[in-house]
């Protein structure tokens, strides 16, 4: 059977069966402009010519609850973080809650109340929701839908079409914290040390990077699919070749073994809480200033450029050697979001 003929856990993993699916099929049939760009969020320009980002997600981690955050925290921080990568002040959410039957009512309060946490935290309210219950079984004890929209200022134009040539790539900190979270928490695994998601809302970040310089090209929240799919993402809109140092790719030391341990590469493990960015060489270092003076980006670092060249990702390994990443191929760790 090829991957064509059904649906795969892999279609859901962010990867290159994700890009197909979304492409092939949801881009060609719906046929308009916002979604063909393919950002983070969809931009729209009201009768009065104000742009608002709007953007939807669906949140089925398991477990529920994890060191870090919970699914709660994630759809609240995944939907900020959608609208703060075209630069929107995030100004509404809405929340779908899906419960299985026989959740417990105490979890169900935590998950709320972690939601309203991390909503206060990113300056948003949220506004409006549904509620079903369905049948035991027919879900996993909770799942989450959200919508968001924000304002757009003017003069911020920020999109993954927008990569030039010369730009500094940019990440606001350690690859991998959640997936390896995730993982460890649902397999029981025992890994040590301080694995905890890095779920957070970015909108705050962002607007410390707005502020520095107005040469930000393009800002991807780093997913499903971690950065090596992001740059690949970014490489193919934009028609550029982009290039990293894989000794300055930051991960923490528990997070790299525990990826050794599994058989992943960090590059690909999904992150809620880190971003890259595109930014004009010539401002880079005030942009990463400002990163370092805000708590979500105080491990902030340039990891690569945009060079001339076929477009694609290049990793440079630090004894000379260079090879392609490609987007993530197959479901290594389903649902971590």
């Amino acid at each position: 059977m090829n991957a064509n003929s059904r649906i795969l856990l892999a279609h859901g993993a962010g990867g290159r069966l994700t890009h197909e699916l979304i492409t092939s099929l949801f881009v060609r049939c719906f046929d308009n402009a916002p979604l063909a760009a393919l950002d983070d969020s969809a931009e729209l320009t009201l009768p009065c010519g104000d742009r608002l980002a709007f953007t939807t997600d669906a949140y089925v981690v398991q477990p529920i609850e994890f060191p870090g955050g919970d699914i709660g925290r994630l759809a609240v921080c995944g939907t900020v973080n959608d609208l703060a990568t075209k630069g929107a002040r995030p100004i509404g959410i809405s929340a779908a809650m899906i419960l299985e039957e026989g959740l417990d009512r105490a979890t169900l309060e935590r998950i709320v109340r972690s939601m309203s946490a991390a909503a206060k935290e990113a300056g948003v309210e949220l506004v409006t929701g549904d509620t079903k219950v369905v049948e035991r079984g027919a879900a996993t004890s909770l799942y989450i839908a959200t919508a968001g929209i924000g304002v757009i200022a003017p003069g911020i134009n920020l999109s993954g079409r927008n990569a030039r040539a010369g730009d500094a790539v940019i990440v606001s900190g350690t690859l991998g914290d959640h997936g390896i979270t995730v993982m460890n928490a649902r397999q029981n695994l025992g890994f040590e040390g301080d694995i905890r998601s890095d779920a957070a809302p970015l909108n705050g970040l962002v607007d410390h990077m707005l502020s520095a310089a107005s040469s930000v090209h393009v800002i991807r929240d780093l997913t499903r699919g971690g950065l090596a799919t992001a740059l690949n993402e970014i490489a193919a809109s934009s028609g550029v070749r982009v290039e990293i140092e894989e000794e300055v790719v930051p991960v923490r030391n528990s997070v790299l073994a525990g990826c050794q341990m599994l058989g992943l590469d960090p590059l690909y493990v999904a992150n809620e809480g880190k971003i890259v960015a595109f930014v004009e060489a010539g401002r880079a270092e005030a942009v990463l200033s400002a990163m370092r003076d805000h708590p979500y980006g105080r491990d902030a670092i340039r990891i690569g450029s945009v060079v001339s060249g076929e477009p694609g990702v290049i990793l440079k390994t630090p004894i000379g050697g260079a090879r392609r990443l490609l987007m993530l191929d197959g479901d290594p760790l389903p649902r971590i979001c």
